[in-house]
């Protein structure tokens, strides 16, 4: 039997088939193509590549004709080839149209009860959720400002994160209120191999305390203070404790909600009696802009949610043991975020909820 003539593959060609067939995410039918083809181009007869690829040698010719009239596109599966849908389109457009209203009993709808709506399988519901990306069991919690003057404010405070002034600091300020000292009833168990570290679900209530923090936006030092409450004599007392550990030659931006606390009478006098200190009041509900509440997340979920105190004097020192630590080499929390789609994005959240409003989805009231 003569040899058999090599197919042409360009030098392209077979650094695509070769990547096929090395990709861990190819499939098996395309890697199957792809060494029949690349085996091809080596000059080995159909019998020795059936017999290598286990496939007949009617598969090996049809692969090789298909390659040599479409090049990589005849590896391709045709369109309109494989099994046809079975789902009626008027029930596919019930389960889609079903997932955004609220089922019989009130709540979100489940696969098995919009299968009993529908009569269609849970299988198939659950593949059209998948296929739609719809996740009626969630929900995704938001609060947009209505703020008259919130592009003013956004980016006064955006401003000071893009381009900082010179001989300034930055301080993006809060409380973080009601911080409980908790006990849990009974010693867990540490971590161990096997098994994850474990503490009462119970506890005992000790008091709370309010932390309050200023994020240096620059260099990422914490200066903080604590307190029982969070009174506007309270706050005072922490504006009084930056001033007095921040060198006086240094102006004072400071960022913060719009609290009462913050702009009581007393407060405003003291902050005329010292000029270089200036506030930047956020927009109402829109506590992300202000970048310590990136640090209250951290200290709680490392500190004060696991942990386990029992008196206020103790959850305090962890608090400070913590700040202490994070102050030796801290971390900045940088903007980074493009202010303009960030408008743009609420704008598009604003059409959306006066949508729902005037149509709603659920045909409640609003």
């Amino acid at each position: 039997m003569p040899a058999p003539v090599p197919i042409e593959v360009t030098e392209s060609q077979q650094r695509e088939l070769k990547r096929i067939v090395n990709a861990k995410t190819s499939s098996q039918r395309d890697v199957f193509r792809a060494r029949i083809i690349l085996g091809l181009a080596q000059g080995l007869s159909h019998e020795e590549i059936a017999k290598e690829q286990s496939v007949s040698l009617l598969a090996v010719g049809r692969w090789r004709k298909r390659f040599a009239a479409r090049g990589l596109e005849g590896l391709k599966d045709a369109p309109g080839r494989g099994r046809k849908p079975r789902l009626p389109a008027k029930a596919v457009g019930r389960v889609l149209s079903l997932a955004r209203t609220r089922a019989p009993h009130g709540g979100p709808w489940s696969v098995r009860a919009m299968a009993r709506q529908t009569g269609l399988s849970k299988s198939s519901v659950q593949r059209l959720w998948s296929a739609h990306q719809l996740q009626p069991h969630r929900v995704r919690a938001f609060k947009l400002s209505r703020d008259l003057q919130f592009e003013e404010k956004f980016w006064d405070v955006v401003g000071l994160y893009l381009d900082p002034p010179d001989r300034a600091l930055v301080l993006c300020c809060d409380e973080k209120s009601q911080c409980q000292a908790l006990e849990r009833t009974q010693p867990g168990l540490p971590l161990g191999q096997g098994h994850i570290r474990t503490q009462t679900h119970d506890y005992y209530r000790h008091g709370t305390v309010t932390l309050f923090a200023a994020l240096d936006y620059l260099s990422g030092k914490v200066f903080a203070h604590t307190a029982p409450r969070h009174r506007h004599q309270e706050w005072l007392a922490f504006l009084r404790k930056i001033d007095k550990e921040i060198a006086p030659e240094l102006e004072l931006h400071i960022i913060c909600d719009n609290y009462a606390t913050h702009k009581h009478a007393k407060v405003t006098a003291w902050l005329k009696r010292h000029p270089r200190f200036h506030l930047h009041f956020i927009p109402t509900s829109s506590s992300w802009l202000n970048l310590v509440e990136r640090f209250f997340g951290e200290i709680t979920a490392k500190i004060i949610r696991p942990g386990s105190f029992r008196s206020v004097g103790a959850l305090v020192a962890d608090i400070f043991r913590f700040l202490d630590h994070h102050n030796l080499k801290p971390k900045p929390y940088r903007w980074t975020a493009d202010p303009k789609r960030i408008l743009e994005k609420l704008d598009r959240a604003w059409e959306a909820l006066l949508e729902e409003v005037y149509n709603p989805v659920y045909g409640t009231s609003h």
